[in-house]
């Protein structure tokens, strides 16, 4: 397994709450835990995410919900519909409906589509499908 140079670890309330909503809903894959800490390890395409349930071990302040203010984590999919699909199937609210996006990166535009939705901290997620 092959590991990202960046990979960000989420201190969590309820390890099993996010299990089934980034395994379960999202589809996510579980790369290996640690049961007794409450740690998972999860990919997504060529995304990675540590989920931790909180132990104090990085406490740095007092968390309130929702987790993760003033970041949102960008990632690539290659199916946005079925992320979509699967959130509504399971009843999951949505921060933000599928909307395309363009963004300027020097002299080039990128247009994407994008939808964001808060995991069950709050922590913020983007969604996108770049567009040809």
């Amino acid at each position: 397994m092959k590991f990202n140079n960046l990979i960000p670890e989420l201190s969590i309330t309820n390890i099993d709450d996010s299990l089934k909503f980034y395994i379960d809903i999202l589809g996510f894959k579980k790369e290996y835990e640690r049961k007794k800490n409450k740690f998972v390890f999860l990919s997504f395409q060529n995304s990675q995410i540590m989920l931790e349930e909180i132990n104090n071990n990085w406490f740095v302040g007092n968390l309130e919900k929702p987790f993760g203010r003033g970041i949102n984590f960008q990632i690539e999919t290659d199916n946005l519909e079925l992320i979509n699909t699967n959130l509504k199937k399971h009843n999951y609210p949505l921060f933000r409906e599928i909307k395309e996006n363009t963004y300027k990166v020097n002299e080039e535009s990128i247009t994407q589509r994008e939808l964001l939705v808060q995991d069950p901290d709050g922590y913020l997620l983007r969604f996108f499908q770049e567009t040809k």
